[in-house]
């Protein structure tokens, strides 16, 4: 009986972080999935929004942070080391011109034209990736969050057409075979081969009470909370800095801003 009960909060663990008991067998091979878990007592106070959001202030980052930024995220949600087009990515840098092609003026300043930007899912309000995914793999949260249950994913990339970001990566092969093996992330499970993943902007912090990895990392250089709290840090700051969105005539609504 004791132990069921254990294993139950361990599952109970897993539903808050909107995966599937089948997740567990993705761990790895010798690894002891139930003990790797939080126990329940890790989501007593989960952070809640209406909408999440982020705010990205560019000009307080440089490569040194860049890389611990994506380094935390990457190496926590157990994101394969692979070189080329068949690179995963759940965040990653850019320059102007990739960042906000519709955004550019006439006569760019120096200091944005040769500023590399930080870029992720943008968690819109109103996803186009969603609407086409034929099986719900892809789905929002009540939170605003743009979620993936990588067990109904079919692999047809119909989100990756969809997403007007590039923030979606297929899984051409087993991602398993490039992550190192003292590397993984045991309270984490990583994809499988034909499954398309992104950035969950960490819903399983965000049900811990966390912050995302990669704003944990940021000292300060980016802020997170909920938009449509009108006293939020995040809301704060968007009062009194002027911040762009990218692609924001595709209509999505996104919730990542960046302050220039």
């Amino acid at each position: 009986m004791q132990r069921s009960r254990r294993d139950f909060l361990k599952l109970a663990g897993v539903s808050a972080l909107g995966l599937s008991a089948g997740t567990l067998g993705f761990l790895g091979e010798g690894a002891q999935a139930a003990d790797a878990l939080p126990s329940a007592a890790d989501f007593a106070k989960p952070a809640k929004a209406k909408q999440w959001g982020m705010v990205i202030d560019t000009a307080k980052f440089d490569d040194a942070l860049f890389k611990k930024c994506i380094d935390a995220c990457h190496d926590n949600h157990n994101v394969p080391k692979i070189e080329g087009k068949q690179e995963i990515k759940w965040i990653w840098t850019e320059d102007f011109e990739g960042s906000f092609p519709t955004e550019r003026p006439a006569f760019l300043a120096e200091a944005q034209e040769h500023r590399k930007y930080l870029l992720l899912c943008n968690h819109c309000a109103n996803p186009a990736c969603t609407r086409v995914c034929p099986t719900k793999a892809t789905f929002k949260n009540d939170e605003g969050l743009v979620i993936m249950d990588y067990h109904r994913c079919i692999g047809c990339r119909y989100c990756m057409a969809g997403c007007p970001y590039g923030a979606r990566s297929f899984n051409f092969r087993d991602p398993g075979e490039f992550i190192a093996k003292d590397k993984l992330n045991l309270q984490y499970p990583h994809r499988t081969r034909g499954v398309v993943e992104k950035c969950t902007f960490c819903v399983e912090k965000l049900a811990q009470g966390k912050l995302p990895l990669c704003v944990e990392a940021s000292g300060g250089a980016m802020v997170f909370g909920d938009l449509e709290d009108p006293k939020s840090e995040v809301r704060k700051v968007l009062k009194e800095k002027y911040a762009i969105r990218r692609k924001p005539d595709a209509g999505t609504d996104p919730s990542v801003f960046y302050i220039l």
